[in-house]
């Protein structure tokens, strides 16, 4: 364990969970303040506390067992073109109603259960990608989300704040994302041995077609809208 610790990739692979976690992590800061609006003001910090420990156990879990599945062969691909699909969706802006049919309980066990019920659903993307990141490691995944969750939760404005700010920490992170999948779809059992190199190469061409890719979609959607308006304008 103390060797591990002294890796540098020990500590590549931590800081690549935590970057995951706290990027893929901003909605889950917004589902534990929407869950826990209608609570007493006493109540929310324990429904907080409550539903954060419950996700991390259960987030662990999911992890463990994507863990052992991408030891089966083709099934590091699938992840891989998982990932591009979350890094792309990252890229692309979602409507501002996304949360919008998110029940907030009253009763403190409610909220809580609402936590960790949402952050299950939501998480498949973050256990996907930390799965990928953790090189089969669990206790890099236990370490990284152990760190990373507080981060989420108590300091969650400020990270919704700064990626809001400084739009390209949403692309590095999606980048980084694309980087994780090529990397993950090179390493599986049904791809033969390939130099160490090409490693690196897959990685800068998966962060590329996402960002590529990303950005097509961002100019589509805005030529859709543009038309949409000029034939609403025609009309009246």
């Amino acid at each position: 364990m103390i060797e591990l610790i002294n890796s540098p990739g020990f500590w590549l692979a931590v800081m690549q969970i935590i970057a995951i976690d706290i990027l893929l992590g901003g909605d889950n800061a917004v589902v534990i303040a929407l869950a826990c609006r209608k609570l007493p003001e006493a109540q929310r910090n324990r429904a907080i506390i409550g539903g954060a420990l419950g996700a991390i156990l259960l987030r662990i879990a999911m992890i463990f067992f994507a863990l052992q599945l991408l030891e089966l062969p083709y099934l590091k691909l699938v992840g891989a073109v998982l990932l591009l699909w979350i890094g792309i969706k990252l890229i692309v802006p979602e409507g501002e109603d996304a949360h919008d049919n998110l029940a907030a309980s009253p009763k403190l066990l409610g909220a809580i259960k609402t936590i960790i019920v949402a952050d299950a659903v939501m998480s498949l993307d973050n256990v996907v990608a930390v799965a990928g990141a953790s090189n089969g490691q669990l206790e890099l995944v236990i370490f990284g989300i152990v760190i990373s969750i507080p981060i989420i939760i108590w300091g969650s404005k400020l990270v919704l704040h700064f990626m809001d700010r400084y739009p390209i920490v949403i692309t590095l992170g999606a980048a980084l994302l694309g980087w994780i999948a090529g990397r993950m779809a090179i390493t599986d059992i049904s791809v033969p041995a390939v130099p160490t190199w090409s490693h690196y190469a897959a990685g800068a061409l998966g962060a590329l077609m996402i960002l590529i890719i990303g950005k097509m979609i961002i100019h589509w959607k805005g030529a859709g809208a543009s038309q949409s308006e000029a034939e609403r304008s025609e009309r009246s």
